[in-house]
């Protein structure tokens, strides 16, 4: 059974499918069939016994009673006592089994146990109808019933013998048998058209899949994401569904891979030019320990400085390209709920060790939300950073969260109009900023990790100068309650 299932898998799906509708169909017929013939059967079985019935109701003329009785002879004459309604066997049974055949039957119908019971105890209310044999082997269709004999002045029934008369099965097993092979014929035609109406489906219907499947192993083989399948926009089967979202699937993929190709583009470029300095000044630094010749304490100190500023230049770079590296599904369980105050507490005090000359005031209501914890904190540190950047000295920076909505507004120069829906692409930076320090990721950092957690962030002006950024996350003023473990 097990290997005939595993043929069964191995089989293609057009053949799968085509095999089940052949199958079904065939047991439908099959049925459908059966029905038909059982149903034919018991008709030209009940025409049968209704004749036997007919003729049975007529009651036996005493004179042939008395002669199939007298002689009881085995060996029927030339009359026919029934008429030409039941032309076949009649004869007398005895209780004893003596068989008298009546004038003009057909021969001989073997007795039974049946029929010397009906001949014991007869009764004309209740025949015996069966399927029985003549003495040289040939179907019959038997009915014994209670002997009844007309006198002349009266009928009575005789004592301790029944009426038996039967008729030929052999045209009505002839008609059952054709019947069989006609509807044996008719259904293997039906079965095998419906395999091959069932194959003609199949291939209609997984047309679609085929192209889909080409398109998939064209993918695979040319990593070409450009390629569409054709759907209709009126159909909603499920193969329109499934066309939809291979489409959705190559249009997603061909994005990520244009923003990977992007990344690392913009990565090189932003790497090159540190990576270049630090290269310069480790070069000159060598070429004085190789020439002999030292480079004046003032300027090897410079140099050693610039090193240490790019190293640490890159090291952060290259963590805010590993942040960005991170796909959703990388952060696993690490959400869970934060205190949205507490963490700006702890950012709070990194960006006044950063700003030591300026006033951070801060304005803070409890408010939980779910979230990764570093990388909240690193997203408000980001959001600081910036505003502490680009203050003035003496300065004051306002930050605010009230009914989860966290504001920090510096009283910087600001950020021009045409800039605004650039600041959190990856890797941009304001002309005017390309001196300071910064990799032109932290933004994206921001909003990236906001957007993860069901936010939003914005940069405007600010009144009276400088910029106003705004973080809005969704949760609650208390902890929701833990969970059972």
């Amino acid at each position: 059974m097990n290997t005939v299932v595993r043929q069964f898998r191995a089989l293609p799906i057009r053949s799968r499918l085509a095999l089940l509708v052949a199958a079904a169909v065939a047991f439908a017929v099959a049925a459908v069939s059966v029905t038909c013939w059982f149903i034919v059967k018991g008709k030209l079985y009940d025409e049968l016994d209704s004749d036997l019935r007919s003729a049975a109701n007529r009651p036996v003329q005493q004179t042939l009673f008395l002669e199939a009785i007298g002689s009881c002879s085995a060996s029927p004459s030339n009359s026919l006592p029934f008429g030409p309604r039941v032309r076949g066997y009649s004869q007398i049974v005895k209780a004893d089994g003596t068989v008298c055949v009546f004038p003009g039957a057909n021969g001989t119908v073997k007795v039974t146990a049946a029929d010397r019971a009906v001949a014991e105890h007869p009764d004309p209310r209740e025949p015996s109808i069966r399927n029985g044999t003549d003495t040289d082997g040939n179907p019959v269709r038997v009915l014994t019933t209670a002997l009844v004999v007309d006198a002349q002045s009266e009928r009575y029934s005789a004592q301790n013998a029944a009426l038996l008369i039967a008729v030929p099965l052999r045209s009505t097993e002839a008609t059952l048998n054709e019947l069989a092979l006609l509807l044996l014929l008719v259904s293997g035609i039906g079965v095998l058209g419906a395999g091959a109406a069932g194959l003609a489906v199949a291939r209609a219907g997984l047309r679609p899949v085929d192209k889909l499947t080409e398109a998939v192993e064209h993918v695979a083989r040319t990593e070409d994401l450009s390629i569409r399948i054709p759907v209709d926009d009126d159909s909603e089967d499920e193969v329109a569904r499934l066309s939809r979202s291979f489409n959705s699937m190559t249009s997603a993929l061909a994005s990520s891979r244009d923003l990977q190709q992007q990344l690392i583009a913009d990565a090189g470029h932003e790497l090159r030019t540190p990576l270049t300095s630090l290269r310069t000044n480790i070069e000159l630094l060598s070429r004085s320990e190789e020439t002999g010749r030292p480079i004046p304490p003032a300027d090897r100190k410079a140099l050693l400085a610039s090193v240490k500023a790019q190293m640490t230049e890159l090291a952060a770079l290259i963590g805010d390209l590993q942040e960005l590296s991170r796909s959703e599904g990388q952060r696993g369980e690490r959400v869970q709920v934060v205190s949205l105050e507490d963490t700006v507490e702890s950012a709070l005090r990194r960006a006044r060790l950063r700003g030591p000359e300026l006033t951070i005031t801060a304005s803070l209501e409890p408010w939980y939300v779910r979230a990764e914890p570093a990388a909240l904190e690193r997203a408000v540190v980001n959001i600081l950073d910036n505003a502490v950047k680009f203050s003035p000295r003496d300065a004051t920076i306002d930050v605010q969260l009230t009914g989860g909505v966290l504001t920090v507004r510096d009283h910087g120069p600001g950020i021009p109009a045409d800039e605004l829906p650039h600041v959190f692409d990856r890797f941009w930076r304001s002309p005017s900023a390309r001196a300071l320090p910064g990799s032109g990721l932290g933004l994206s950092i921001v909003a990236r990790t906001v957007r993860q957690s069901g936010g939003t962030v914005a940069l405007a002006p600010a009144d009276g100068g400088g910029t106003v950024a705004t973080v809005r996350l969704p949760g609650a003023p208390t902890p929701p309650p833990e969970q059972p473990a």
